[in-house]
């Protein structure tokens, strides 16, 4: 694999007091952050509207508050069609994403609870739930302000930026989506973000190693803080970037068993 990683943190958060459960055999349901501002029906999708990936008989309100259930959800990214929107021209969050090229792979990291027999552990961990490929320019919308038209439209009906706009024309607010290729992936078992993958594969914004030694922050808040924004992570343009790239892949085909 020779294009680059970027990294996207995506799913409900801390902030939002609850997390995507995962399980003891690594398989997991992703729970998508709520809708700001609220949006109506035909084009919310609604926290009660979500499914299984495994049973799609059953929903997922088991693992979402109650406060939530007739919320809708910006169910983004979607692994239906494989698309992922960000603000990338009004918010530094998503600014680096701007950068994503042919080739390049878009992984998306999110917080998790693991729940054993039934129940919330209380116990926390970043895990890698899939990727888009990036294939080719018709991939990417960008600084959209207009309804897109025609194919484009068809491509990125799912996406939840696209939903936002259709339901009030205000929300075509210079977002920019991404379409992944047929290579792309919702994970069937979740891929763990550990110290020892982030201190062998990533590096921060200036090349540096991540830093763990700063004092009162665990392992988990080091992970959160360095991929609180989409950037790229990996670029195998260098030699060391070839190394780190090679170790990322290993890591991910040691725990994605299909």
């Amino acid at each position: 694999m020779s294009g680059r990683i970027f990294l996207a943190n995506v799913g409900a958060n801390a902030s939002h007091r609850f997390a995507s459960p995962i399980f003891p055999d690594r398989t997991f349901e992703f729970l998508p952050i709520p809708e700001t501002p609220d949006i109506p029906p035909p084009q919310a999708v609604r926290y009660r509207d979500l499914r299984s990936h495994y049973r799609p008989s059953e929903d997922l309100m088991k693992y979402v508050p109650e406060r939530l259930w007739d919320r809708a959800t910006h169910n983004d990214p979607e692994f239906e069609t494989f698309t992922y929107g960000d603000n990338c021209e009004t918010t530094p969050r998503g600014a680096s994403l701007k950068q994503l090229q042919p080739g390049d792979f878009l992984f998306f990291i999110a917080r998790m609870e693991g729940w054993d027999s039934q129940r919330p552990t209380r116990r926390y961990g970043f895990y890698l739930v899939g990727f888009l490929e990036i294939l080719d320019a018709e991939s990417v919308l960008k600084d959209i302000q207009a309804k897109p038209s025609g194919k484009r439209m068809e491509m990125f009906r799912k996406n939840a930026h696209i939903r936002r706009g259709l339901t009030d024309p205000k929300h075509w607010d210079r977002f920019w989506a991404f379409k992944g290729s047929e290579e792309s992936r919702r994970f069937t078992y979740a891929v763990p973000v550990t110290r020892e993958l982030c201190q062998e594969a990533f590096r921060a914004a200036d090349g540096s190693p991540w830093r763990w030694d700063e004092s009162n922050r665990s392992e988990l808040q080091v992970i959160g803080s360095y991929t609180r924004s989409c950037r790229c992570v990996i670029d195998p343009s260098s030699s060391d970037g070839r190394m780190r790239a090679d170790a990322f892949w290993k890591w991910v085909a040691r725990y994605d068993q299909r």
